[in-house]
């Protein structure tokens, strides 16, 4: 069994329903998916022991933690390309970036030509992450999380892990 980058997007936004059971064609409308890619990412998080099926399907918060944690950073490493223009992430996008001092290098952004930063690219974990995230706060700022494990220096992946086990604890 291989996860796949998408297989954690949609964990994510499982994370931000707290829960709640929701349609798969609502979740994938969510996250530019569509509801069978979503159906797919549901049975590799299952195979993964990430999710489990109760009512809808929920989030085994310790199991996605120790994934994020330990994992994330070295199975889906981002890609650093050039400036563009895009959506602010990492240390670089709430909720981190209240935490860092104004610097003057450029900000890590998802390439996304309605964004509203330039800033050096960084790839997201699904081409599709922008723009949900223009529309969900809450995914947005998990997926910026993430993104600062995946590559931000050692203290930007400690806050980002401080802030995400909060925030899977709270499940």
């Amino acid at each position: 069994m291989e996860l796949k980058s998408q297989d954690i997007y949609v964990a994510l936004k499982l994370v931000v329903l707290r829960n709640e059971p929701c349609p798969m064609q609502r979740i994938g409308e969510s996250l530019g998916l569509s509801a069978s890619i979503v159906h797919g990412c549901i049975q590799q998080l299952l195979k993964a022991n990430l999710i489990r099926k109760d009512k809808g399907y929920k989030v085994i918060s310790a199991n996605l933690k120790e994934f994020l944690v330990h994992g994330v950073r070295f199975a889906f490493a981002p890609e650093i390309g050039e400036p563009c223009r895009g959506v602010a992430t990492a240390s670089f996008a709430p909720p981190l970036n209240k935490e860092f001092a104004e610097s003057n290098e450029l900000p890590h952004v998802w390439p996304d030509p309605e964004g509203d930063v330039r800033g050096i690219s960084f790839s997201p974990l699904h081409k599709s992450a922008p723009k949900a995230a223009r529309n969900d706060k809450a995914l947005y700022e998990l997926l910026a999380l993430v993104d600062a494990i995946r590559g931000g220096r050692a203290r930007e992946r400690k806050m980002a892990i401080d802030q995400l086990n909060n925030r899977l604890s709270s499940k």
